[in-house]
């Protein structure tokens, strides 16, 4: 399913028990200085990331400053994070001229601790190449380092390196629980381009080797991801980002399963055993 790139209003793009992907929760929270927000999700725990600007972060009387360092865009510095337990109160306050914040979510009822995570905590993993047109970069924000602390929520940052290719390549699915093979997790994204005129294609293909769908990508567009094969790629002289939400039905840890036609191609694209690797 493809959400167009709106103003929500700081309302819930993706709410709780959505009908395509339930296990997921997402919004984009929009400020300016000194404006407050707060929320608090029952059934489901959360990470506030901004995109762009800072803001001070209080979650039940624990509180994080200055989270978020990036002025321009989402290319501009390294991400951050705050984990909010499920259905704790959260509350954030502008304190940079503007800021836009991601608010990611999976279902989970047991109640952890909140943490934040700065630069130093992040799993940075990039692999591909220009030549297979698959180059990119993953920075996790709440990924391998933190599997102890949290219950089902995966948030990581997608970028292409250098301008167009492919992503999510060889194509894959994750909607079914059939250990050791697959995982069921529901995912979400929100893409951006650079600049901000450029835009792509989400494919999506329910069964292998059979015709599909594609959704034409821009700048702020959400995608809902709850079954199939789901690559993506940006159109040539740009570079896309993808703010990526994972939550699992039965665990944390993603077990993709490559399309069986294009499974050979797992042999051809450097490191992607270790992008793999590090969706724990």
């Amino acid at each position: 399913m493809h959400i167009p790139p709106h103003d929500n209003q700081n309302r819930p793009i993706v709410d709780a028990d959505d009908a395509t992907v339930p296990l997921n929760y997402f919004n984009i929270v929009k400020l300016k200085k000194g404006d407050a927000f707060e929320y608090q999700v029952p059934g489901y725990e959360t990470c506030i990331a901004p995109a762009t600007g800072t803001v001070d972060v209080d979650v039940e009387g624990v509180g994080f400053a200055a989270l978020g360092n990036r002025r321009i865009d989402v290319w501009d510095g390294e991400p951050e994070g705050v984990y909010v337990p499920s259905g704790a109160r959260a509350r954030m306050v502008c304190v940079s001229d503007a800021a836009e914040v991601f608010v990611a979510g999976a279902k989970f009822d047991e109640v952890l601790e909140p943490f934040d995570v700065r630069a130093d905590g992040l799993d940075v993993v990039q692999y591909g190449s220009d030549d297979t047109k698959t180059h990119r970069k993953i920075k996790h924000i709440l990924g391998q380092k933190q599997h102890g602390k949290v219950g089902r929520l995966l948030v990581s940052e997608l970028f292409t390196v250098g301008q167009g290719g492919w992503s999510g390549f060889p194509s894959h699915k994750h909607d079914t629980d059939r250990l050791p093979d697959e995982t069921r997790h529901d995912e979400t994204y929100n893409f951006r381009f650079r600049p901000n005129y450029g835009s792509g294609v989400q494919m999506l293909q329910r069964v292998d080797n059979e015709p599909g769908e594609a959704y034409h990508i821009m700048d702020g567009s959400t995608i809902l991801l709850d079954k199939g094969y789901h690559p993506c790629c940006v159109l040539p002289g740009y570079e896309m980002y993808y703010f990526t939400i994972l939550g699992g039905l039965s665990q944390r840890s993603l077990v993709q399963y490559f399309q069986p036609t294009h499974a050979a191609q797992l042999d051809t694209i450097p490191g992607i055993k270790d992008m793999v690797a590090k969706f724990k």
